[in-house]
C-alpha cells in the first residue's frame, strides 16, 4: 500500500471511530465517555514517526468539521482541535521513543512503560484541550472541571482498551496470534461467557449498579489465562463493544457511563496485566525447554562421538582396501564388497548424525529394541580407565539380560551423567572409601531398577527436595541441568530417576521392560 492509500485509510478508520463513538457529548463538543479513535492515531505515529504528523493533524480537523460540524465561532473549533492534534502528537512521539516497535506489549514493563506515559499524557492533553475551548468560549466557565475528567476518562479508556488491539493488527506477528487465538473452539467459549454475563448485570442487575458487574471479570480472566495477551486483547474489545451497545440499546441510567467506563478500564488493565504474566511465563518455560534440549544434546554428544567412531574406522578400512584392490586391478566381487560395506557404514553415521539434528531442533526420542546389558556395557566402558587411574574401586554388577524399547543413546547419556556424579561424590581426599557400584534387579510389574550407589555424603532431606530443581548444582563448574535433564529421559521412557535419603549416595532408575522381546 502506498503513502497516499495508507493514509486516507487511516482517516477514513478514524473518522469512522469518532462517528462510532459520539455519544453522550458534553456541550456537543468532542468530550465523550468513549474515545477510541487517538488509539488508532496513536498507532499510526508509532509505526510511521514524523511522517503521521501531518495525515493526524489534518484527519483530526477533518472529524471535527464532519462530526460535530461548523459552530459560529469556526476558527475556534478549528484551532482547539490543532490543539487536541499536537497533543496527541506529542503523546505518540513520546512513545515512540520509550516503546521497542517489536514489542507487543506482551510484558509487564512493556505494559507499564506504556499505561503510565498514556494516563499522564491523557490528562495533561485534557487539561489544556479544555482550557483552550473554555478560553475560545467554547465551554462554559462551571463546565471545565467535568469535561476534563469527563474527556480523560473517555480517551484513557479508548487509548488503553483500544491501542493494544490496532498495535497488534498493525504487527504481522501480533496479526497471526490474533487470528490463532480468534479461531481456537474456546474463544467461543468466553464470548458467550461474556454475553450471559453481560445479560445477568444488565437484566438481573436492574437498577442496583454495580451488583452483577463483576461477573464481567471471568471471561476477561478466563481469556487472558488461556491465550495470554492475545486473549486479553479480545476479550476486553468484546467486553467494551457489548457495554457500548447495551448501554445504547436498553437507555441504562442505573450508573453513569463514565462510571462503566472506569469499570471497563479496569477491566482491561487486570486482563492485560494477567494475559502478561501467562506469556511471559510461557516464553521462560519455551526458553528453558530451548535450554535442556541444548544441555542435553550436547550431553548426547559424547555418546555419538563414540557412536561415530565405529563407522568412520570401518570407512577408513574399506576405503584402504578399495584403494589397495585398485591398484591391483581388481574389479570383482571383492571391491564390490568394500564399496558396499562403505555404503553401509556411511549411511550408518549419516544415520547418527540425524538423530542428533533431530534431538537439537526437536527432542525427539527414536525408541527401539535395546538389551539393557548392552546399554550399561557402553556407559560403564568410559569410567572403567578413570577408576583406575582415580583409585576408585568401580563394580559393574549383575544387570538383568532384558530388552528395554528405548533411545539407546539418551540412556547412556543418564547412567553416564549418574556415575559422573558419584565418581565426583568419591574423587576427593576426604573420602575414606572410594567405591562406586552399578546393578540392576528385576521388579514385579515388568519393571527393571539400576541402582548407582557411591560412598560418598548422601542425601539430606533438603537437598533430596531440590534436586531435579534447574540451575542447582553443587558443582562450581556445573549447570545444574544433568539430573533434570536425565530425568526428563527416563520419564520419556515411560521410567523413574530419584536419588534416596541416606548416608551415602543412591540414584534408582525403574523403567519398563518389553517383555515380548526378553530371551526365556
Amino acid at each position: 500500500m502506498n503513502t497516499l492509500s495508507l493514509n486516507l485509510a487511516f482517516a477514513a478508520l478514524y473518522i469512522a471511530l469518532d462517528v462510532t463513538s459520539f455519544i453522550h457529548p458534553l456541550h456537543g463538543l468532542n468530550i465523550t465517555p468513549w474515545n477510541p479513535a487517538p488509539a488508532l492515531g496513536l498507532v499510526f505515529i508509532l509505526r510511521r514517526g514524523r511522517a503521521a504528523w501531518w495525515p493526524v493533524l489534518g484527519t483530526v480537523l477533518l472529524s471535527e468539521l464532519l462530526v460535530r460540524g461548523v459552530p459560529q465561532a469556526w476558527w475556534a473549533s478549528l484551532l482547539s482541535a490543532a490543539i487536541l492534534a499536537g497533543g496527541y502528537i506529542a503523546l505518540g512521539e513520546y512513545l515512540r521513543r520509550r516503546l521497542l516497535s517489536t514489542t507487543l506489549l506482551d510484558d509487564r514493563v512493556a505494559l507499564i512503560a506504556w499505561i503510565l506515559p498514556v494516563a499522564g499524557g491523557t490528562l495533561l492533553v485534557s487539561i489544556i484541550y479544555l482550557s483552550s475551548l473554555q478560553l475560545f468560549g467554547l465551554l462554559p466557565a462551571e463546565g471545565w472541571r467535568t469535561g476534563v475528567v469527563q474527556f480523560w476518562v473517555g480517551d484513557s479508556v479508548g487509548i488503553t482498551v483500544a491501542m493494544p488491539l490496532f498495535w497488534w493488527l498493525s504487527s504481522e506477528r501480533g496479526r497471526l496470534l490474533l487470528r490463532t487465538a480468534a479461531l481456537r473452539w474456546e474463544t467461543l467459549g468466553y464470548v458467550a461467557a461474556s454475553l450471559l454475563a453481560l445479560w445477568i448485570a444488565f437484566d438481573f442487575g436492574g437498577g442496583s449498579g454495580f451488583k452483577f458487574f463483576y461477573l464481567l471479570f471471568l471471561p476477561l480472566i478466563w481469556a487472558s489465562a488461556r491465550q495470554g495477551m492475545a486473549g486479553a486483547i479480545l476479550a476486553a474489545s468484546l467486553l467494551q463493544i457489548e457495554v457500548i451497545v447495551a448501554v445504547q440499546v436498553l437507555s441504562y441510567n442505573a450508573v453513569t457511563i463514565a462510571e462503566l467506563q472506569m469499570l471497563s478500564l479496569a477491566m482491561a488493565l487486570i486482563g492485560f496485566f494477567v494475559g502478561s504474566v501467562v506469556d511471559e511465563q510461557r516464553r521462560t518455560s519455551d526458553e528453558l525447554k530451548q535450554t535442556l534440549r541444548l544441555a542435553a544434546a550436547g550431553e548426547m554428544a559424547g555418546a555419538l562421538a563414540h557412536e561415530l567412531n565405529q563407522p568412520l574406522t570401518a570407512l577408513a578400512a574399506y576405503g584402504s582396501a578399495c584403494e589397495r584392490l585398485l591398484e591391483r586391478g581388481e574389479q570383482g566381487e571383492r571391491l564390490n564388497a568394500a564399496i558396499h560395506g562403505m555404503l553401509v557404514e556411511s549411511a550408518r553415521a549419516g544415520e547418527v548424525v540425524r538423530r542428533l539434528r533431530d534431538f537439537f531442533r526437536t527432542g525427539a526420542t527414536k525408541l527401539e529394541a535395546a538389551r539393557l546389558p548392552e546399554i550399561v556395557d557402553q556407559a560403564a566402558r568410559h569410567y572403567q580407565a578413570r577408576a583406575a587411574q582415580r583409585g576408585i574401586a568401580f563394580t559393574v554388577g549383575t544387570i538383568p539380560d532384558v530388552s528395554l524399547l528405548a533411545d539407546r543413546l539418551q540412556l547412556e547419556v543418564v547412567l553416564r551423567n549418574l556415575l559422573a556424579n558419584a565418581f565426583d561424590a568419591v574423587d576427593h581426599p576426604d573420602c575414606a572409601q572410594r567405591a562406586v557400584s552399578l546393578r540392576g534387579e528385576i521388579l514385579p510389574g515388568a519393571r527393571v531398577c539400576l541402582v548407582v550407589t557411591d560412598s560418598g555424603r548422601g542425601l539430606s532431606e533438603k537437598v533430596a527436595g531440590t534436586l531435579f530443581e534447574p540451575f542447582n548444582s553443587s558443582k562450581s563448574s556445573g549447570l545444574g541441568l544433568g539430573l533434570v535433564i536425565s530425568r526428563a529421559i527416563v520419564e520419556t521412557h515411560g521410567g523413574t530417576l530419584w536419588g534416596e535419603v541416606a548416608e551415602h549416595g543412591i540414584f534408582k532408575i525403574v523403567l519398563p521392560i518389553q517383555e515380548s522381546m526378553n530371551h526365556v
